[in-house]
Protein backbone atom coordinates (compact mmCIF):
# COMPACT_ATOMS: atom_id res chain seq x y z
CA UNK A 1 0.00 0.00 0.00
CA UNK A 2 1.77 2.94 -1.39
CA UNK A 3 2.45 5.97 1.82
CA UNK A 4 -0.57 7.75 0.80
CA UNK A 5 -3.21 5.54 1.44
CA UNK A 6 -1.39 5.27 4.84
CA UNK A 7 -1.89 8.80 5.15
CA UNK A 8 -5.44 9.05 4.23
CA UNK A 9 -6.46 5.97 6.97
CA UNK A 10 -4.56 7.90 9.60
CA UNK A 11 -6.75 11.05 8.64
CA UNK A 12 -10.14 9.05 8.67
CA UNK A 13 -9.35 7.42 12.09
CA UNK A 14 -7.80 10.59 13.15
CA UNK A 15 -4.62 8.74 14.14
CA UNK A 16 -1.45 10.50 15.00
CA UNK A 17 0.20 7.45 13.23
CA UNK A 18 -0.60 4.23 11.73
CA UNK A 19 1.27 1.07 11.81
CA UNK A 20 0.34 -1.80 9.82
CA UNK A 21 0.03 -4.72 11.22
CA UNK A 22 -0.93 -8.45 10.23
CA UNK A 23 -2.71 -9.88 6.96
CA UNK A 24 -6.01 -11.66 7.56
CA UNK A 25 -6.39 -12.72 3.99
CA UNK A 26 -6.12 -12.67 0.24
CA UNK A 27 -9.27 -11.68 -1.47
CA UNK A 28 -10.73 -13.78 -3.98
CA UNK A 29 -8.65 -14.53 -7.45
CA UNK A 30 -5.65 -12.13 -6.36
CA UNK A 31 -7.59 -9.21 -6.25
CA UNK A 32 -6.12 -7.66 -2.86
CA UNK A 33 -6.02 -8.16 0.80
CA UNK A 34 -7.69 -7.55 4.03
CA UNK A 35 -5.34 -6.48 6.65
CA UNK A 36 -5.50 -4.63 10.29
CA UNK A 37 -3.81 -1.59 10.92
CA UNK A 38 -2.69 -0.54 14.22
CA UNK A 39 -3.40 3.63 15.45
CA UNK A 40 -1.52 5.78 17.68
CA UNK A 41 -3.71 8.56 19.36
CA UNK A 42 -7.10 7.70 17.29
CA UNK A 43 -10.62 6.83 19.55
CA UNK A 44 -10.12 3.21 18.64
CA UNK A 45 -6.46 1.35 18.57
CA UNK A 46 -7.02 -1.05 15.65
CA UNK A 47 -8.88 -1.22 12.49
CA UNK A 48 -9.27 -3.41 9.67
CA UNK A 49 -8.38 -2.35 5.83
CA UNK A 50 -9.93 -3.37 2.94
CA UNK A 51 -7.63 -2.90 -0.09
CA UNK A 52 -8.71 -3.56 -3.53
CA UNK A 53 -5.86 -3.65 -6.14
CA UNK A 54 -6.94 -6.02 -9.03
CA UNK A 55 -4.88 -7.71 -11.13
CA UNK A 56 -3.16 -6.07 -14.37
CA UNK A 57 -4.97 -6.75 -17.13
CA UNK A 58 -3.33 -7.12 -20.81
CA UNK A 59 -4.39 -3.82 -23.13
CA UNK A 60 -6.85 -4.79 -25.37
CA UNK A 61 -8.02 -8.01 -23.71
CA UNK A 62 -11.57 -9.53 -25.04
CA UNK A 63 -14.36 -7.66 -22.00
CA UNK A 64 -13.89 -10.51 -18.98
CA UNK A 65 -17.66 -10.92 -17.31
CA UNK A 66 -15.88 -12.19 -13.95
CA UNK A 67 -13.51 -9.15 -13.79
CA UNK A 68 -16.63 -6.87 -14.73
CA UNK A 69 -18.88 -8.51 -11.93
CA UNK A 70 -15.53 -8.55 -9.63
CA UNK A 71 -15.24 -4.75 -9.92
CA UNK A 72 -19.32 -3.84 -9.64
CA UNK A 73 -18.98 -5.83 -6.41
CA UNK A 74 -16.18 -3.28 -4.64
CA UNK A 75 -18.62 -0.38 -5.91
CA UNK A 76 -21.27 -2.26 -4.30
CA UNK A 77 -20.01 -2.61 -0.93
CA UNK A 78 -18.44 0.35 -0.63
CA UNK A 79 -22.27 1.48 -1.66
CA UNK A 80 -23.62 -0.43 1.05
CA UNK A 81 -21.08 0.77 3.87
CA UNK A 82 -21.77 4.42 2.85
CA UNK A 83 -25.56 4.82 2.84
CA UNK A 84 -26.93 1.22 4.33
CA UNK A 85 -24.40 0.39 6.73
CA UNK A 86 -25.72 2.93 9.45
CA UNK A 87 -28.76 1.55 9.23
CA UNK A 88 -28.04 -1.58 10.88
CA UNK A 89 -29.72 -2.57 14.79
CA UNK A 90 -27.63 -4.13 16.94
CA UNK A 91 -29.52 -7.81 15.97
CA UNK A 92 -27.78 -7.26 12.63
CA UNK A 93 -24.60 -6.01 13.37
CA UNK A 94 -22.18 -4.90 10.95
CA UNK A 95 -18.80 -3.22 11.17
CA UNK A 96 -18.78 0.63 11.00
CA UNK A 97 -17.45 2.31 7.85
CA UNK A 98 -14.66 4.71 9.21
CA UNK A 99 -13.95 5.81 5.56
CA UNK A 100 -13.86 4.84 1.85
CA UNK A 101 -11.53 5.54 -0.95
CA UNK A 102 -12.03 4.65 -4.47
CA UNK A 103 -9.07 5.99 -6.76
CA UNK A 104 -6.96 4.90 -9.66
CA UNK A 105 -9.07 2.09 -9.71
CA UNK A 106 -8.44 0.91 -6.31
CA UNK A 107 -10.73 0.51 -3.72
CA UNK A 108 -9.57 0.91 0.25
CA UNK A 109 -12.45 0.59 3.22
CA UNK A 110 -11.43 1.09 6.30
CA UNK A 111 -13.56 -0.03 8.67
CA UNK A 112 -14.51 -0.76 12.34
CA UNK A 113 -12.52 -3.79 13.68
CA UNK A 114 -15.11 -6.14 14.94
CA UNK A 115 -12.78 -7.80 17.37
CA UNK A 116 -11.95 -5.03 19.20
CA UNK A 117 -16.08 -4.53 19.18
CA UNK A 118 -16.73 -8.11 21.27
CA UNK A 119 -16.72 -10.28 18.02
CA UNK A 120 -13.38 -12.23 18.20
CA UNK A 121 -14.08 -15.64 16.86
CA UNK A 122 -14.51 -17.28 13.95
CA UNK A 123 -16.00 -20.93 13.35
CA UNK A 124 -14.94 -23.51 10.53
CA UNK A 125 -18.47 -25.70 11.64
CA UNK A 126 -20.96 -24.48 14.08
CA UNK A 127 -22.89 -26.15 16.39
CA UNK A 128 -26.82 -25.77 16.32
CA UNK A 129 -26.92 -22.61 18.59
CA UNK A 130 -24.36 -20.86 16.65
CA UNK A 131 -26.01 -21.45 13.24
CA UNK A 132 -29.13 -20.29 15.04
CA UNK A 133 -27.35 -17.15 16.07
CA UNK A 134 -26.59 -16.44 12.80
CA UNK A 135 -29.67 -16.91 11.46
CA UNK A 136 -31.21 -14.69 14.05
CA UNK A 137 -29.35 -12.22 12.38
CA UNK A 138 -30.50 -12.77 9.19
CA UNK A 139 -33.86 -12.94 9.93
CA UNK A 140 -33.48 -8.75 12.01
CA UNK A 141 -31.30 -7.90 8.56
CA UNK A 142 -34.42 -9.17 6.80
CA UNK A 143 -36.85 -7.59 8.50
CA UNK A 144 -34.81 -4.40 8.79
CA UNK A 145 -34.58 -3.78 5.02
CA UNK A 146 -38.22 -5.38 4.19
CA UNK A 147 -39.47 -3.39 1.16
CA UNK A 148 -36.55 -0.80 1.00
CA UNK A 149 -35.03 -0.57 -2.43
CA UNK A 150 -31.29 -1.69 -3.14
CA UNK A 151 -30.55 1.76 -4.65
CA UNK A 152 -26.48 1.78 -5.52
CA UNK A 153 -26.77 -1.91 -4.46
CA UNK A 154 -26.84 -5.19 -7.25
CA UNK A 155 -31.01 -4.98 -8.07
CA UNK A 156 -30.72 -8.66 -7.53
CA UNK A 157 -28.71 -9.83 -4.68
CA UNK A 158 -26.18 -12.92 -4.42
CA UNK A 159 -23.21 -13.96 -6.04
CA UNK A 160 -24.92 -16.56 -7.82
CA UNK A 161 -27.67 -14.44 -9.26
CA UNK A 162 -28.75 -16.20 -13.23
CA UNK A 163 -28.01 -12.59 -14.95
CA UNK A 164 -24.25 -12.61 -13.29
CA UNK A 165 -23.97 -16.03 -13.95
CA UNK A 166 -23.94 -17.03 -18.01
CA UNK A 167 -20.70 -19.04 -18.44
CA UNK A 168 -21.97 -21.04 -15.29
CA UNK A 169 -25.12 -21.78 -17.36
CA UNK A 170 -24.00 -22.49 -20.19
CA UNK A 171 -21.82 -25.27 -18.53
CA UNK A 172 -24.28 -26.98 -16.52
CA UNK A 173 -24.60 -30.37 -18.53
CA UNK A 174 -28.54 -30.84 -16.62
CA UNK A 175 -30.90 -29.96 -19.52
CA UNK A 176 -33.61 -29.79 -17.02
CA UNK A 177 -32.03 -27.36 -14.63
CA UNK A 178 -31.08 -25.30 -17.19
CA UNK A 179 -33.88 -25.01 -18.67
CA UNK A 180 -35.97 -24.10 -15.49
CA UNK A 181 -32.84 -21.59 -14.30
CA UNK A 182 -35.00 -18.47 -15.83
CA UNK A 183 -38.21 -19.86 -14.16
CA UNK A 184 -36.76 -20.60 -10.47
CA UNK A 185 -34.92 -16.96 -11.09
CA UNK A 186 -38.19 -15.35 -11.85
CA UNK A 187 -40.10 -16.50 -9.42
CA UNK A 188 -37.60 -15.40 -6.93
CA UNK A 189 -37.47 -11.77 -8.55
CA UNK A 190 -40.82 -11.30 -8.59
CA UNK A 191 -42.04 -12.39 -4.97
CA UNK A 192 -44.50 -10.14 -3.04
CA UNK A 193 -42.26 -9.35 0.06
CA UNK A 194 -38.25 -8.21 -0.95
CA UNK A 195 -36.20 -7.18 1.46
CA UNK A 196 -32.27 -6.58 1.00
CA UNK A 197 -30.09 -9.95 0.90
CA UNK A 198 -26.60 -10.20 2.21
CA UNK A 199 -25.61 -12.46 -0.87
CA UNK A 200 -23.10 -14.46 0.73
CA UNK A 201 -24.33 -15.44 4.11
CA UNK A 202 -21.69 -18.20 4.10
CA UNK A 203 -20.50 -19.04 7.68
CA UNK A 204 -17.04 -17.67 7.44
CA UNK A 205 -18.70 -14.24 6.71
CA UNK A 206 -20.09 -14.15 10.45
CA UNK A 207 -18.14 -13.29 13.20
CA UNK A 208 -19.11 -14.23 16.83
CA UNK A 209 -19.01 -12.98 20.14
CA UNK A 210 -16.96 -15.29 22.58
CA UNK A 211 -19.62 -18.34 23.31
CA UNK A 212 -20.94 -17.86 20.24
CA UNK A 213 -24.50 -16.25 21.15
CA UNK A 214 -24.62 -13.43 18.94
CA UNK A 215 -22.75 -13.03 15.16
CA UNK A 216 -22.00 -9.75 13.17
CA UNK A 217 -21.39 -9.87 9.69
CA UNK A 218 -19.32 -8.79 6.93
CA UNK A 219 -18.25 -8.80 3.36
CA UNK A 220 -20.87 -7.01 1.32
CA UNK A 221 -20.18 -7.38 -2.21
CA UNK A 222 -22.99 -9.49 -3.50
CA UNK A 223 -25.45 -7.06 -1.17
CA UNK A 224 -28.75 -6.23 -3.27
CA UNK A 225 -32.36 -6.76 -3.59
CA UNK A 226 -34.62 -9.68 -3.38
CA UNK A 227 -36.18 -12.79 -1.13
CA UNK A 228 -34.77 -13.28 1.84
CA UNK A 229 -34.50 -17.22 1.31
CA UNK A 230 -31.59 -16.63 -0.72
CA UNK A 231 -29.53 -16.14 2.08
CA UNK A 232 -31.36 -18.50 4.25
CA UNK A 233 -31.46 -21.60 1.81
CA UNK A 234 -27.16 -20.97 1.28
CA UNK A 235 -26.61 -20.97 4.53
CA UNK A 236 -28.81 -24.16 5.30
CA UNK A 237 -29.61 -26.10 2.24
CA UNK A 238 -28.40 -29.62 2.21
CA UNK A 239 -25.53 -29.20 5.08
CA UNK A 240 -27.23 -31.50 7.20
CA UNK A 241 -28.24 -34.34 5.57
CA UNK A 242 -30.53 -34.31 7.77
CA UNK A 243 -33.74 -32.54 6.84
CA UNK A 244 -35.42 -32.73 10.24
CA UNK A 245 -32.46 -30.47 11.60
CA UNK A 246 -32.99 -28.18 8.44
CA UNK A 247 -36.12 -28.01 9.34
CA UNK A 248 -35.68 -27.18 12.39
CA UNK A 249 -33.37 -24.78 12.17
CA UNK A 250 -36.08 -22.89 9.51
CA UNK A 251 -38.65 -22.70 11.53
CA UNK A 252 -36.33 -20.78 13.98
CA UNK A 253 -35.36 -18.26 11.58
CA UNK A 254 -39.25 -17.95 10.73
CA UNK A 255 -39.82 -17.08 14.69
CA UNK A 256 -37.21 -14.83 14.51
CA UNK A 257 -38.62 -12.81 11.04
CA UNK A 258 -42.01 -13.10 12.82
CA UNK A 259 -41.11 -11.44 16.14
CA UNK A 260 -38.24 -8.41 14.40
CA UNK A 261 -41.01 -8.08 11.90
CA UNK A 262 -43.44 -6.95 14.24
CA UNK A 263 -41.62 -4.88 16.54
CA UNK A 264 -40.16 -3.19 12.85
CA UNK A 265 -43.28 -2.76 11.01
CA UNK A 266 -46.10 -3.54 13.36
CA UNK A 267 -49.61 -3.96 11.48
CA UNK A 268 -48.13 -2.50 8.24
CA UNK A 269 -46.64 -6.31 7.27
CA UNK A 270 -48.54 -9.11 7.05
CA UNK A 271 -46.27 -11.60 8.36
CA UNK A 272 -48.64 -14.54 7.90
CA UNK A 273 -48.76 -13.97 4.22
CA UNK A 274 -45.17 -13.06 4.24
CA UNK A 275 -43.96 -15.89 6.17
CA UNK A 276 -46.60 -18.61 3.78
CA UNK A 277 -44.57 -16.99 0.28
CA UNK A 278 -41.30 -17.50 2.06
CA UNK A 279 -41.73 -20.73 3.12
CA UNK A 280 -42.94 -22.03 -0.30
CA UNK A 281 -39.89 -19.93 -1.99
CA UNK A 282 -37.24 -21.74 -0.27
CA UNK A 283 -36.97 -24.60 -1.96
CA UNK A 284 -36.90 -22.37 -5.26
CA UNK A 285 -33.84 -21.08 -3.51
CA UNK A 286 -32.12 -24.35 -2.73
CA UNK A 287 -32.24 -25.02 -6.46
CA UNK A 288 -31.62 -21.80 -7.39
CA UNK A 289 -28.08 -22.27 -5.96
CA UNK A 290 -27.69 -25.53 -7.14
CA UNK A 291 -27.96 -24.11 -10.63
CA UNK A 292 -25.08 -22.04 -10.26
CA UNK A 293 -23.11 -25.13 -8.60
CA UNK A 294 -24.20 -27.69 -11.63
CA UNK A 295 -22.30 -25.18 -13.89
CA UNK A 296 -19.56 -24.03 -11.46
CA UNK A 297 -18.39 -27.05 -9.25
CA UNK A 298 -19.98 -30.34 -11.46
CA UNK A 299 -18.44 -32.90 -9.37
CA UNK A 300 -19.46 -30.99 -6.67
CA UNK A 301 -22.80 -31.42 -7.87
CA UNK A 302 -22.99 -34.49 -9.32
CA UNK A 303 -22.12 -35.87 -6.10
CA UNK A 304 -24.71 -34.52 -3.84
CA UNK A 305 -27.09 -36.78 -3.86
CA UNK A 306 -29.60 -34.46 -1.28
CA UNK A 307 -29.19 -31.62 -3.93
CA UNK A 308 -29.97 -34.02 -7.10
CA UNK A 309 -33.47 -35.20 -4.95
CA UNK A 310 -34.13 -31.52 -4.02
CA UNK A 311 -34.01 -30.49 -7.28
CA UNK A 312 -36.10 -33.01 -9.06
CA UNK A 313 -38.56 -32.52 -6.55
CA UNK A 314 -38.87 -28.22 -7.55
CA UNK A 315 -38.75 -29.56 -11.33
CA UNK A 316 -41.46 -31.72 -11.11
CA UNK A 317 -43.03 -28.91 -9.45
CA UNK A 318 -42.84 -26.47 -11.95
CA UNK A 319 -44.04 -28.99 -14.77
Amino acid sequence: MREPDLQWIAEATGARDVRRGERIQSLWSGYGELFRVHLDGATATTAIVKWVKPPARTRGAKPDVSHARKCRSYDVETAWYRTFASRCEHECRVPSLIGARVVDGQWILALEDLDAAGFPERRRGATPSELDACLAWLAAFHARFLGVAPAGLWKDGTYWHLATRPDELAATDDGALREAAPVLDRKLRTCAFATIVHGDAKLANFCFARGGGAVAAVDFQYVGGGCGMKDVAYLLCGHFGDEARERRHLDFYFQKLRAAVARRHGDAVDVEALEAEWRALYPIACADFYRFLAGWAKSQWRSDGYGQRLVRTVLRTLA
